[in-house]
């Protein structure tokens, strides 16, 4: 029994190195954390968001530079969401937080049919109140728990169904140019964020929004990039390196290459 503690730690602490290591990584890459910022850690009681407070924390007392985080959270009044575990868990941390209280339930469900999905409206709408907060605390970052999985998970959705050569870039300007969002979770993977949770025991929370109605499109994908993994490991990864290794002259977009301007260039000699 002893034995298999130990080795258990051991593959904890390995596990937790190489999420940190891929954290500090992708935040050094995308220059996602500069001196003096303050940075808001968006929480929503999941999994992924719960390990990228920890590993910015981990990452607060051993930077060289000094930042500020502000957990916050947005109660969207949910039937029989549990209140008390975010505030009990931060508290316990001496995490400073904010938690905003807004009733986007049930204009949600008002607008969307039931049985449709919700997700795309929800995070619209997450997303609006979060940028008003970010102004009112003085947030220059807004720091979101997506993962590598996501990322491809969001290229293959926007390809197959909205017909977009598109994905979530690990730090994104706002479309109004007044917030920057970071994704300092983007080289970690979903398998080793959810045995990093398991372990540190998170006091999850479930979203309910639509009765934990998954988005169906979006299972769909990540059942294809799944079996792809199985069967050929490694393939997701250079799914996602593909991302960072882009050739505009070799896709089809003329906004990207000015291809009407492409000539064969002449022999000036002859």
């Amino acid at each position: 029994m002893e034995a298999t503690k130990t080795r258990t730690s051991k593959n904890f602490k390995r596990l937790q190195a190489r999420l940190r290591g891929q954290v500090g990584k992708a935040i050094a890459d995308y220059n996602m954390i500069e001196e003096g910022d303050r940075v808001m850690v968006c929480l929503s009681g999941g999994k992924d968001s719960y390990t990228m407070l920890d590993m910015l924390l981990s990452l607060q007392r051993k930077a060289p530079i000094k930042f500020e985080l502000l957990a916050v959270n947005l109660d969207q009044k949910q039937p029989g969401f549990p209140e008390h575990v975010l505030p009990e868990y931060l508290t316990s941390l001496n995490v400073p937080y904010r938690i905003i209280e807004q009733d986007t339930y049930s204009t949600v469900t008002s607008i969307i049919p039931e049985g449709k999905t919700m997700c795309g409206l929800c995070s619209r709408m997450r997303r609006g109140v979060l940028y008003r907060v970010a102004t009112e605390e003085r947030i220059n970052k807004i720091a979101l728990g997506h993962h590598r999985d996501d990322i491809v998970e969001t290229l293959f959705l926007n390809m197959f169904h909205g017909g977009k050569l598109k994905a979530m870039p690990p730090k994104l300007l706002s479309n109004d140019g007044k917030n920057i969002v970071i994704r300092p979770l983007a080289y970690c993977t979903e398998s080793e964020i959810q045995k990093y949770a398991t372990v540190r025991e998170f006091p999850i929370i479930p979203c309910n929004l639509c009765g934990s109605q998954e988005n169906l499109q979006r299972v769909q994908i990540k059942q294809m990039l799944q079996t792809w993994e199985r069967e050929t490991p490694g393939k997701v990864n250079n799914i996602f390196r593909s991302l960072q290794n882009v050739t505009p002259s070799h896709l089809a977009d003329p906004e990207l290459f000015d291809f009407a301007e492409l000539n064969q260039i002449k022999d000036i000699s002859l």
